[in-house]
């Protein structure tokens, strides 16, 4: 039956602040070949059954009939579904959707990276802590290989992306003594450099984002102003750094969620690993859209059960609680 979907004119989408929400974060997977202790603080027992690909095709639909604009690909590791290029041609051909972005660990980047800009993906992030082999096995497992990712970086900034964008989850006697170096190695590809303060959602001593901008400073990064904007919450400045006898620069981003609150600004809303609509990262109400898109509702009925949960969405998150009643990043869409 050929369904309806909801005209974007009609009314756009906002929460129950009256902030536009314009950008889905959709996990396909909650599954991933790393585990890193801030996002799977332990291996599940049991896999969510993800959405299919004509599941995910018809909510990204009716999500674009509600004035979504971008759609980002998530996990887990969402290069592990054997369809994600099917599933993100669907999705880039969905009416409405102007652009697809997709975060990745790396491990099969390589491979990946030409097809994944083929189907329609636009724009890159890869998670990458760590320049030193051995400490990325502690941070993120044995199966995260340094040279691999490094290789899969490499063949993303010959694909043509028009951004690429290197996670830097900062955590506290891990990896914040590198931060200058892991800067200036995203600028090699011309990508950039994003430090994220560590959320509640595993072990680790989270460093503030202004602690973060001294210690650039203190290995060899000058920070100035930059107007650079994107989607998401992230705001950037200009470094430059003398590097092997040369001066280098490039954008870096700083992701403060914790220090420095961004929810005024927030046009986000995910739909994790098990199918459900979080309206907020840190929040923990959950719409089970899955259930919905499997037991004969329509679209509109959809559509309205979407925006009734949104109004819901609170003025901030209360990620400060700590962890307690929150899912493990690795199904929550990041």
């Amino acid at each position: 039956m050929l369904q309806e979907h909801p005209s974007p004119a009609a009314a756009p989408l906002v929460d129950g602040q009256g902030r536009r929400i314009v950008y889905l974060r959709l996990s396909l997977t909650d599954r991933c070949n790393f585990r890193c202790s801030y996002c799977s603080p332990a291996a599940p027992e049991t896999h969510e059954d993800p959405l299919a690909r004509d599941e995910v095709a018809r909510l990204v639909r009716i999500f674009g009939g509600l004035g979504i604009r971008r759609v980002r690909l998530t996990g887990g590791e969402p290069t592990l579904r054997r369809d994600v290029l099917d599933v993100i041609r669907e999705v880039a051909r969905a009416p409405g959707i102007e652009e697809v972005a997709l975060t990745t660990n790396g491990h099969l980047l390589q491979a990946l990276a030409g097809p994944l800009r083929e189907a329609g993906v636009t724009r890159l992030n890869v998670s990458l802590d760590t320049l030193d082999p051995e400490k990325l096995h502690r941070i993120a497992g044995r199966a995260a290989t340094l040279e691999r990712i490094v290789a899969g970086i490499e063949a993303a900034y010959r694909a043509g992306f028009a951004s690429v964008k290197l996670n830097v989850v900062v955590v506290r006697g891990q990896n914040d003594d590198e931060l200058g170096a892991l800067a200036r190695f995203a600028w090699g590809f011309g990508a950039t450099a994003r430090f994220i303060e560590l959320m509640p959602f595993g072990p680790g001593k989270p460093v503030p984002t202004a602690e973060v901008k001294r210690l650039l400073e203190a290995q060899g990064v000058r920070l100035e102003p930059d107007a650079t904007r994107g989607w998401g919450p992230a705001y950037h400045m200009r470094g430059t750094s003398e590097h092997e006898g040369r001066t280098v620069t490039g954008l870096v981003g700083f992701i403060g969620a914790m220090t420095e609150n961004f929810c005024d600004g927030c046009n986000r809303v995910r739909v994790g690993a098990d199918g459900s609509l979080r309206a907020c990262l840190g929040g923990r109400e959950r719409l089970g859209l899955k259930e919905l898109l499997r037991g004969g509702a329509g679209d509109a009925e959809i559509a309205a059960a979407i925006r009734a949960a949104l109004l819901g969405k609170g003025e901030r998150h209360d990620m400060e609680r700590g962890g307690d009643g929150l899912l493990p990043m690795i199904g929550t869409g990041g």
